[in-house]
């Protein structure tokens, strides 16, 4: 009936996307129209008569494109959001990360800075006197990641055979020590780790505040959400490409943009035996 494909061609007009997915869908609908008109003739309607009361029991033209081509538009964009939040979430949180590393550097560079004042304040002393403390206190306190000094006199210091020194913090009580508050929420994960600096006669550890974990937990948690929706957006193409099974899923799930390029490099023609409907 060229009235039926006449108005399905009508509906389709304008509408982009895959070629073989709209000439599927109008074929679909071309089917639904033929299937109320001959339900209408079989109720006594003249073919004429039928014909355009299928069409407006389907909805108007104008109505119907609208909406398919709503559709369509609609499915472009879930795609492109898809994709453009993948590529998002990615390049925040490696900026996050970035900064963290590069904090992190600059706290390691204070680190040896202060642990290398130290250490010359200490150097040709036995005690560790007045001013040495106020100094030592004033280092600590001008930073904001370290929680504690702990000076151990040559007396502590154990030469083994092989000429290493070896210092034993854990049992040996300090010459001096000076312990500050560093507080930092406890979603940023943080973690204190020590610092180590000494010669033969004395050896200072400090203790410091570390976001090293939360740098990994946001580098992995990055990349986790940029494979997946990453993952999604390829299966989205591949289905709207009619290109789609689950081995195409498996792959762009284990090889992300890998598996993609793979899905891109294969023929056009190569259509899979089973494919996802």
């Amino acid at each position: 009936m060229k009235q039926i494909e006449a108005f399905v061609d009508s509906i389709y007009l304008n509408v982009g996307g895959n070629l073989k997915e709209v000439q599927e869908l109008k074929a679909e609908m071309k089917g639904h129209l033929l299937e109320a008109v001959h339900e209408l003739k079989s109720e006594g309607k003249s073919e004429q008569e039928a014909i355009e009361l299928a069409i407006e029991r389907f909805g108007g033209e104008k109505e119907i494109r609208s909406i398919v081509a709503q559709l369509f538009k609609a499915q472009k964009t879930f795609a492109k959001w898809v994709l453009f939040c993948s590529v998002a979430f990615l390049l925040i949180f490696l900026s996050i990360f970035g900064f963290v590393w590069q904090y992190e550097e600059q706290h390691s560079h204070e680190l040896s800075v202060i642990a290398t004042q130290i250490a010359d304040e200490l150097k040709g002393e036995k005690l560790v006197s007045l001013e040495m403390k106020k100094e030592i206190a004033r280092l600590v306190e001008s930073t904001d990641f370290i929680s504690d000094v702990s000076i151990y006199s040559s007396k502590k210091i154990r030469t083994e055979d092989d000429g290493t020194i070896f210092y034993n913090t854990e049992i040996e009580k300090p010459d001096y020590q000076y312990k500050k508050i560093v507080w930092s929420p406890e979603w940023l994960a943080h973690d204190f780790f020590p610092y180590g600096n000494g010669d033969k006669e004395w050896y200072v550890e400090m203790k410091y505040r570390s976001f090293d974990t939360f740098a990994g937990y946001v580098l992995i948690a990055g990349l986790a959400i940029n494979w997946t929706l990453f993952t999604i957006w390829a299966t989205i193409n591949a289905y709207h490409h009619k290109r789609l099974n689950t081995g195409w899923i498996i792959i762009f799930a284990l090889f992300n943009l890998l598996g993609y390029v793979a899905y891109l490099l294969i023929p056009k023609w190569y259509r899979p035996k089973q494919e996802l409907i």
